[in-house]
């Protein structure tokens, strides 16, 4: 036997030789008596860093046939009609880097001609070999197995399954019918009918499913199909369908156009790899006929640093020219991401292939300004010098605009042509606008009246407009040397310049700014009842209800054409006959009549 221990003496003190033995803290080690044949290690074993305690075979794992421990391998570059010597051999776990399964089920191990035993992930022919072999439809796309998940391959599988019935069902077509089958009332025999619509129908519903797979997946099986519909044609018959899908050249058309329109919208709104949407790009580039986001004019223009929509590269000449169902797809994406700003540059750019629709599209540049929060701009877009968008409104369109310039609110919308905008939606606030002062209010309403006809007749617009004019109390009424010079100035004014951008001096606003602009707005209504009958009138004059004193004005003015005056009052006479809301303005009526009916005495 032999004992070991250790005693450890701790002390808090660094110095302790002053220290009294019973002061020591003492840590007492257990003895242990152990054999001397444990104690003792040979002096061998010491002198190894590794002792083997205990071995077993190592377990053989899953391995492709060239990396095979057990069978040697022979390279070689393409060798298919004979396995070379060994490369046959197989264990348990070699598996064909082909098929990509077990050595053991590969059909073509040793068939000549093929010889899966050969191959190796050093050939280039054995590679692009294995990947046609797993890709199988997919290589046509020229993906790698790196980009191919479960979603893919099950696009794949279904349509291989789905070319053997759609070949099944076109060589049927391709076949006919006995005319006599088609119906008892049919006397003509030995007469075939090609009726394309069962094929029309598969595809369809093949496309139906697409439409339910993951992105790229639907992209790959619509695009897939339609590399083998496209090919279809027409067999001239005796006797012809009605139907457009029994056409086989009309049916391909109708299939075509369907992917094209949903292959559109997933190549703008789909977020794809940009490998992956460079892949199907390129596969189908005339088809698609689409730029990709980060397409080099593209990003220029949304960037603001291409204003014409053109660049040369390597000396040919590039234009933005865009499908229009491409224009509306980025449009919807780019207002759900709030980018305006850009939306504007690109509209303003691009040119598409259906200019009555793109021009309606355009016409929404100035809501989308709007939208950005730069108000002012916005208004300036709705009236260039030439083809001005307000040109083109309606009432409604008018009186939108007018409350988007007067409370900086809008509604939250997606839209794609201008009867979109409307009322109905719940408005909120346009983040950093500024509500318009009602000068430049009036300004812009003068000037939409004038330049369209829709507008400058609708009673409604013109009450929204002297509204804006009104203030929220009562105005007092200027002085009648006020009242008799602006008459003149007012008329001369509207006449002058209407239509152009009106600037009203500042002498005229400076004694009486509200009642200037009324006044103003007031002789703008003036010449419009003038011009043409104005029906209804009582809800415009209504809105003179606070300010009694424009609405003799008014009668003033209107005196200088009596006989249009004499028969605008009596059109108001008969309008308010059975309203009673129209007994507040009738006192006024007949003083202004007899002012009018002496002036022409004299």
């Amino acid at each position: 036997m032999c004992t070991t221990g250790e005693i450890i003496i701790l002390s808090d003190d660094d110095d302790c030789e002053d220290v009294s033995p019973n002061e020591l803290s003492v840590f007492i080690v257990e003895v242990e008596d152990v054999k001397k044949s444990e104690c003792a290690v040979p002096p061998t074993a010491l002198d190894e860093d590794l002792v083997i305690t205990f071995s077993r075979s190592a377990e053989v794992l899953p391995h492709a046939r060239y990396d095979c421990p057990i069978h040697p391998f022979t390279a070689t570059d393409c060798e298919v009609s004979i396995p070379v010597p060994s490369n046959h051999l197989m264990c348990d776990q070699c598996f064909c880097y082909i098929c990509d399964k077990l050595a053991s089920s590969c059909k073509w191990w040793c068939y000549s001609g093929l010889c899966h035993c050969n191959s190796h992930k050093k050939s280039d022919f054995w590679n692009n070999h294995r990947n046609c072999a797993l890709l199988g439809g997919l290589k046509t796309f020229n993906l790698t197995l790196s980009e191919v998940d479960s979603h893919l391959r099950n696009a794949e599988t279904m349509l291989q399954s789905f070319r053997q019935e759609l070949s099944t069902l076109y060589h049927v077509f391709l076949k006919g019918r006995v005319l006599e089958e088609c119906g008892p009332s049919q006397s003509r025999k030995n007469c075939r009918i090609f009726d394309y619509t069962p094929v029309y129908e598969y595809v369809s519903s093949f496309l139906n499913k697409a439409d339910q797979q993951d992105s790229r997946a639907a992209a790959i099986m619509m695009l897939g199909a339609t590399e083998d519909f496209i090919r279809h044609f027409q067999v001239s018959g005796t006797f012809l369908l009605q139907s457009p899908t029994a056409d086989a050249a009309k049916a391909r058309l109708l299939l075509l156009q369907r992917v094209i329109m949903s292959m559109q919208r997933q190549m703008v709104m789909a977020d794809f790899p940009t490998g992956f949407r460079t892949k199907l790009h390129d596969f189908y580039k005339r088809l698609l006929n689409i730029r990709p986001w980060d397409d080099v004019l593209l990003v220029s223009v949304l960037k603001g640093q291409n204003v014409t929509g053109f660049r040369k590269d390597k000396g040919k000449k590039d234009f933005l020219v865009e499908p229009i169902s491409v224009v509306l797809l980025r449009t919807e994406l780019l207002q759900r991401q709030h980018r305006y700003k850009e939306l504007c540059r690109y509209l303003r750019v691009v040119e598409a292939d259906n200019p009555l629709l793109f021009q309606q599209v355009q016409d929404l540049i100035p809501f989308f300004t709007c939208m950005m929060g730069d108000l002012p701009s916005a208004l300036g877009s709705l009236l260039p010098t030439v083809n001005a968008p307000a040109s083109r409104f309606t009432p409604q369109l008018f009186l939108f605009y007018l409350l988007v310039f007067q409370t900086a609110t809008a509604p939250k919308l997606v839209v794609l042509q201008l009867s979109e905008l409307s009322f109905d939606t719940a408005w909120e606030p346009i983040k950093d606008a500024v509500p318009l002062t009602c000068v430049t209010l009036v300004r812009f309403a003068l000037r939409v009246h004038r330049c369209c006809p829709a507008v400058y007749a609708d009673p409604q617009c013109w009450a929204s407009l002297i509204n804006v004019a009104n203030t929220p109390k009562a105005l007092q009424g200027p002085s009648p040397k006020f009242l008799l010079e602006a008459m003149g100035f007012v008329s001369s004014t509207l006449q002058d310049e209407y239509g152009s951008n009106i600037q009203i001096p500042r002498f005229f606003m400076e004694e009486y700014p509200d009642q200037a602009l009324l006044l103003l707005v007031t002789g703008a209504l003036c010449l419009r009842i003038l011009d043409a009958p104005l029906n209804p009138a009582f809800p415009v004059l209504n809105t003179f209800k606070e300010n009694v004193w424009a609405l003799g004005w008014l009668w003033g003015t209107l005196s200088s054409s009596p006989e249009r005056f004499n028969s605008f009052l009596l059109e108001f006479s008969e309008e308010t006959e059975n309203l009673t809301d129209g007994d507040t303005l009738l006192p006024l009526l007949p003083a202004a009549a007899h002012s009018v009916v002496s002036s022409e005495d004299q």
